[in-house]
């Protein structure tokens, strides 16, 4: 059977900083296995009930992997198009290829312009705190598009 589970999380890093977090607004819902989120931490979400509480702590590797440095690089000014507002954390692909790694500006300094393909979460161990709100048999609907559908999953 597969499942769709539902979960409010806050992630924290080493230092205990809150990152992110879905409280106070709708749970996430994801369908189980479906590399939606990852999956040491859908491994252990898989083995919870409903009204549970978890906290889990995934290490680098389980995580987002470490930092490459091969995808970090500099370009310059004049390679953007004319116009364009370089602000720190703009993401885009170059050259508008599906194929291409999603780059992130990580900063600006006179013509110089520092993109990194990483994950902004790479190299870090991550901390969350996992409520598990629904779990439910997935629908003929949810396995064939591979994702859950509904509050908090992907609307058609």
């Amino acid at each position: 059977m597969t499942k769709v589970i539902g979960f409010h999380y806050t992630l924290k890093n080493d230092a205990g900083d809150v990152l992110d977090s879905s409280v106070g607004g709708d749970p996430m819902l994801y369908l189980a296995d479906s590399g939606h989120i990852l999956p040491a931490l859908d491994q252990v979400m898989q083995a919870l009930n409903v009204g549970d509480k978890k906290s889990v702590s995934l290490t680098v590797k389980e995580g987002y992997g470490e930092v490459n440095p091969a995808l970090q690089m500099r370009a310059k000014l004049t390679q953007f198009p004319p116009g364009t507002d370089l602000k720190l954390g703009l993401q885009f692909q170059m050259n508008n290829d599906p194929d291409s790694p999603m780059l992130r500006i990580v900063n600006v300094q006179g013509e110089d312009v520092f993109l990194d393909g990483n994950h902004p979460l790479a190299g870090r161990a991550l901390h969350f705190d996992v409520e598990i709100t629904e779990s439910r048999e997935a629908t003929a609907d949810e396995i064939s598009h591979g994702h859950a559908h509904g509050v908090g999953g992907h609307h058609h």
